[in-house]
């Protein structure tokens, strides 16, 4: 959770930059830029957390530690979401973007069932969109999660001990 409150955090400000890119589209390649620095954050944090449990960790250990990384942070990055759909996008915001991917779905003369399927959703509310966001960001954690597990699991690290004098012992002969 504490990992997970400080990359929240990062989305949180990366998500501003996605806000004000509608109105300068130069502020929209931050935001990717940023975007792109997740998994590198990802890795940090989980090296950091195998530290602090004594420089080794198993694949698996490491893998659900960046799926509640991610689960934390689409957590707190959901209040921003919600926010902005709620109450600073346009009113016409969500039906706007449901025009355009029903647009994007015609052009792509793909199945017609798929045009079908659009006009079955459900009405598309800023709680579902959220509640989308939140499974979406943790779907990219559970993918995102296997390479940094894959990295970090084999190297074993120095680990850091909260006691000292545990550290300086030498073993008994």
């Amino acid at each position: 959770m504490f990992y997970g409150l400080f990359l929240g955090g990062f989305w949180v400000l990366k998500y501003v930059f996605f806000i004000i890119g509608a109105r300068h589209p130069v502020l929209l390649s931050v935001y990717w830029i940023l975007t792109s620095l997740t998994i590198v954050f990802a890795y940090v944090f989980t090296r950091v957390y195998k530290m602090l449990i004594g420089g080794r960790i198993g694949f698996f250990h490491a893998w659900q530690f960046g799926i509640l990384l991610y689960l934390f942070s689409a957590l707190i990055v959901s209040l921003l979401h919600y926010v902005f759909y709620r109450y600073l996008a346009p009113p016409d915001y969500i039906a706007r973007m449901m025009d355009i991917a029903l647009s994007l779905v015609r052009e792509m003369n793909l199945n017609p069932q798929m045009e079908d399927t659009f006009g079955q959703m459900p009405e598309v509310t800023p709680i579902r969109l959220t509640i989308q966001g939140i499974f979406n960001n943790i779907f990219y954690g559970l993918i995102l999660s296997v390479p940094v597990a894959a990295i970090l699991y084999r190297k074993p690290t120095e680990g850091f001990s909260f006691n000292q004098e545990e550290k300086n012992q030498k073993p008994n002969q």
